[in-house]
């Protein structure tokens, strides 16, 4: 895929004929670095789905105040059973009351 090129935003740009035929790379660089691909002529723009939903239904800012908030904290990288542990122990504590 020699002839691609990228903006200054790090978007992927490339023609339709190229695109035709690389579509599978494609596809796995958009998804893998989270980058968009603009298709020249006709114009088009592919999106991993992430990005979509990212546009098309944008983060509550309270939801986004939370995952800074659980990311400075460090509690964004407990496991499920941590979790469920943590749950547990504030509701015995809440029934102790």
């Amino acid at each position: 895929m020699a002839s691609l090129t990228s903006d200054k935003n790090g978007t992927i740009v490339v023609s339709a004929l190229r695109a035709r035929a690389n579509f599978g790379k494609l596809l796995r660089r958009v998804e893998d670095e989270r980058r968009s691909l603009i298709i020249e002529k006709p114009k088009a723009v592919l999106l991993s789905i992430r990005d979509y939903v990212k546009l098309a239904a944008p983060e509550p800012e309270v939801l986004r105040v939370i995952g800074e908030e659980s990311e400075r904290k460090g509690t964004n990288r407990l496991t499920a059973r941590q979790i469920e542990q943590v749950i547990k122990a504030s509701r015995a504590d809440r029934s102790k009351r």
